[in-house]
């Protein structure tokens, strides 16, 4: 395994020779060019990590020439080396994308310290970009926020089952994003492209819940003057989510099962049969066994409902979550009412020391009533207070790694987080080395595993 792929272009053969055999003893794989033609033929079969670039080449030998081509090479850092240490060299080469610059004669230790920096820089730009575009990709799972073991497990069980046609049962208190597991499962699904159509078993009178999801034909009942059709037709090919289907009544869930097992439907007063394909998911905050047990739930429904169960869990349980889940709520209020939204680090200390009863959802709608109050883009434990004097007693200052958490991009803490655990992994959980390798002292590693709240017996 090398350290990276570098493609040295310069015009001297003597320096090409010893440069490239200096950097292959330092553990590099490199590859030479003469002139800038050689360069672009190289690149287009050799994927270099790193470019060492002379400023003097053939046939012109004029560095504005060459400096025009740092375009072509964007994609990966530029090291100018040259013999023509200009000021005004280096700015242009600079200001065009270049990483550094570097006269010659070329110190070696000054060479080896900037390539390192550069491929390390390298490395973590193509491995955030990754991870932005794989979030861009995976609609589903930008909303589901967090790094807690809770929510990594999460995340890795729905790419594994949302292909499939499983069905599934998404279990947790209220509040604690359900339907938005529910949603990540369908867009991650082979029927993305199809509709995604929620139904709120509790918020529909029993009466009315048989015709909402089967629709109806014209006669049907008094004011049924054409034909309707349900939530079941408009779900085909689709995703049919059932949230609270504990409260479904039980004729109502009769007539369910026979749609799960033949796949066919009747619309109330027709006599016409409808296929569907569908694929159902369902959700409860209810104890479905013990409803089973009490004869309030259908003993046959609940084992044709839950092929898989996904549990989400407490708020409480995965404090280390709300700072992005607190940063993720800021960005949609300042992106709503275009004003720069933070919380101050008592503020911050208070949202992360309550239990949150009603989880995530509490949590959101805390946060939009105080940011309501707020003056000046700054949400302080007087804007608090104004909401819930209670809190004023328990107000006390957060803790500076936490702070500075809430500051960072989700996608930079989630690709710090991959790092270190890769690093300790490697090393067997011995912090200096770990930090070593990821360029840190020790004390600084030990403060983003406190700030992430990690542990090697955590890591997987």
């Amino acid at each position: 395994m090398t350290n990276g792929r570098i493609l040295l272009v310069d015009d001297e053969p003597a320096f090409r020779q010893l440069a490239q055999s200096w950097l292959s003893q330092s553990g590099y794989q490199v590859e030479t060019a003469a002139d800038l033609a050689a360069a672009r033929l190289q690149l287009s079969r050799f994927d270099a990590d790193l470019i060492l670039l002379d400023l003097s080449l053939p046939p012109l030998f004029d560095p504005q020439h060459t400096l025009q081509a740092l375009a072509e090479f964007s994609r990966r850092p530029v090291i100018i080396l040259t013999g023509h240490a200009e000021r005004q060299l280096a700015l242009d080469a600079i200001a065009l994308g270049a990483w550094d610059f570097i006269a010659k004669p070329v110190d070696p230790d000054l060479l080896a310290v900037v390539i390192k920096r550069a491929l390390n820089k390298h490395q973590l730009d193509t491995e955030l970009q990754q991870l932005k575009q794989q979030q861009q990709t995976d609609t589903g799972l930008q909303r589901l926020i967090g790094v807690s073991p809770a929510m990594t497990a999460m995340r890795s069980l729905i790419q594994r089952i949302a292909p499939t046609d499983v069905r599934v049962l998404v279990t947790g208190p209220s509040g604690t994003g359900k339907e938005v597991v529910s949603r990540a499962l369908h867009d991650l699904s082979r029927r993305a492209g199809a509709p995604f159509v929620s139904v709120h078993c509790g918020a529909i009178p029993a009466e009315l819940l048989e015709s909402e999801l089967f629709g109806y034909v014209k006669g049907a009942f008094t004011g049924a003057d054409k034909d309707r059709p349900g939530l079941l037709k408009l779900a085909d090919n689709g995703t049919l989510f059932l949230d609270e289907i504990g409260e479904m009544p039980l004729p109502m869930q009769v007539k369910l099962l026979r749609v799960l097992q033949e796949g066919t439907y009747f619309p109330v007063g027709g006599r016409e049969q409808h296929k569907i394909d569908v694929r159902l998911i369902s959700a409860t905050n209810a104890n479905l066994p013990q409803l089973v047990q009490k004869g309030l739930f259908r003993e046959d429904l609940y084992y044709r409902i839950k092929g898989i169960t996904l549990d989400t869990v407490a708020l409480a349980e995965r404090r280390q979550d709300i700072p992005l889940l607190l940063q993720f709520f800021l960005e949609q209020l300042q992106r709503q009412h275009g004003q720069l939204l933070k919380l101050d680090s008592t503020a911050l200390s208070w949202f992360l020391q309550r239990d949150w009863p009603g989880n995530i959802r509490e949590l959101k709608n805390t946060l939009e009533s105080v940011a309501a109050v707020a003056q000046g883009g700054v949400i302080s434990m007087a804007d608090i207070s104004l909401l819930h004097p209670e809190a004023v007693a328990a107000a006390t200052a957060v803790p500076e790694a936490v702070t500075e958490s809430l500051l960072l991009d989700p996608a930079v803490q989630q690709l710090e987080i991959r790092l270190i655990t890769r690093a300790m992994q490697q090393t067997g959980g011995n912090k200096t080395r770990a930090a070593s390798l990821l360029g840190l002292s020790r004390q600084g590693l030990l403060k983003k595993l406190q700030r992430y709240q990690l542990t090697y017996a955590q890591m997987p």
